[in-house]
């Protein structure tokens, strides 16, 4: 497994002129939570105290997830030279065996780390993520609006799309169909044909409708939803059938003349190449997170661009979680026309910034160095070691 050989360089080392040698790495904790999410923090220093922090995303993972990255991943990183993060990606796969864990929980673990040690780097260089994975190729991104929710009606639903249509002038959205996993039941009767219908209906042919089926449906099925979806010009179909199962889901993508979206829960770098080249699927959508980070994501990236791929990058974060696939799709040679943006709304915040929110459908990538977030500091000497 050399996926070095595979693929260009991503991170710029000539940036640096010095080693930057990782002192230190720790998974931090507030003792309270902020809205209704517990705060976690990565935070990584070096031999010569620059500091380079992350939010663990997918903060609900974190309590089950920490054995694994206080035991196995933190261990490997600890004195070794982070400008060689990248080939570090692929070391800490084999370091105590941990390919035998190869799944998502190691890899969020990888994750969380590679972007603390991102953050350092940066600073250290005084330029962004962006600038120092091979360059900043866009400095705005158009997103597409991602309701995450199942339990509304389909008025409700197109209601709730317009309103914020009208707010963010985006030019995108993206409604939940089927019923997650649910073995071709809907969340209710009728619900997914009425919605997509009432949402064409309503919000007209300019607004570009995306549909997530969380893999509700086989092969069958899925197609005969997809039918419907194309009578209604849905522009993708994003995990039409469990997401494991690669024959269902590349049968579909070679029926339906409208383009597959699926990758989120992917975690090997070898299914990923096999979905590419196999045309499994027409848009790869890695998850930053459960995919291992940057480096593992943009290697993704490239190798669907030698396939005339499109990549976006899945996202359903809020807040602070916002800002970090904005920067990755920032340097990706082949992002399709849209990125994921969670369509709730985000309120004004004092303990992170900077607040990213959408206007005429774009938000402008953070060019701050590192991953361009800051915290209240009162807040980071408040969050302690968690063991």
């Amino acid at each position: 497994m050399n996926q070095v050989l595979e693929i260009a360089p991503i991170l710029t080392e000539k940036i640096f002129t010095s080693p930057v040698k990782i002192a230190k790495i720790e998974l931090l904790k507030l003792d309270y939570r902020i809205g209704d999410r517990e705060i976690y923090f990565v935070r990584s220093v070096s031999s010569d105290g620059a500091v380079g922090i992350t939010i663990a995303h997918k903060y609900k993972y974190v309590q089950n997830f920490y054995p694994i990255l206080q035991n196995l991943v933190i261990p490997y990183f600890i004195g070794k030279d982070a400008r060689k993060l990248e080939s570090l990606i692929d070391g800490v796969y084999l370091f105590r065996r941990n390919y035998k864990l190869g799944g998502l929980p190691f890899w969020c673990c990888v994750a969380w780390v590679e972007m603390s040690l991102l953050d350092l780097l940066g600073k250290v260089a005084g330029k962004s993520v962006g600038q120092i994975l091979g360059g900043v190729l866009r400095p705005e991104i158009p997103i597409y609006l991602s309701s995450l929710r199942r339990d509304t009606t389909p008025e409700k639903e197109v209601a709730f799309a317009q309103k914020r249509i009208e707010k963010t002038g985006a030019k995108a959205i993206k409604f939940k169909i089927g019923g997650r996993m649910s073995n071709n039941v809907d969340a209710a009767p009728g619900r997914t044909k009425n919605l997509i219908s009432l949402a064409r209906k309503t919000l007209g042919d300019s607004i570009a409708i995306h549909a997530d089926a969380n893999g509700s449906y086989d092969a069958k099925t899925a197609i005969e939803v997809g039918r419907m979806l194309e009578a209604h010009n849905v522009s993708f179909f994003e995990e039409p059938c469990p997401f494991e199962e690669l024959e269902e889901i590349k049968h579909v993508a070679d029926v339906l003349s409208m383009s597959v979206a699926a990758g989120e829960l992917e975690t090997s770098w070898s299914r990923f190449k096999s979905m590419i080249r196999q045309r499994t699927i027409d848009i790869a959508q890695p998850d930053l997170i459960f995919y291992g980070g940057f480096i593992r994501t943009i290697r993704v990236a490239r190798q669907a661009e030698k396939a005339g791929i499109f990549t976006t990058i899945h996202n359903p974060e809020r807040g602070p979680g916002i800002n970090y696939p904005l920067h990755c799709a920032s340097c990706i040679p082949n992002p399709y026309k849209y990125h994921e943006y969670n369509a709730k709304s985000l309120k004004e915040t004092d303990w992170f910034a900077p607040v990213l929110k959408p206007e005429n459908g774009v938000i402008k990538v953070p060019q701050e160095p590192g991953l361009g977030m800051s915290f209240d500091p009162k807040i980071l000497r408040e969050a302690k070691a968690f063991l």
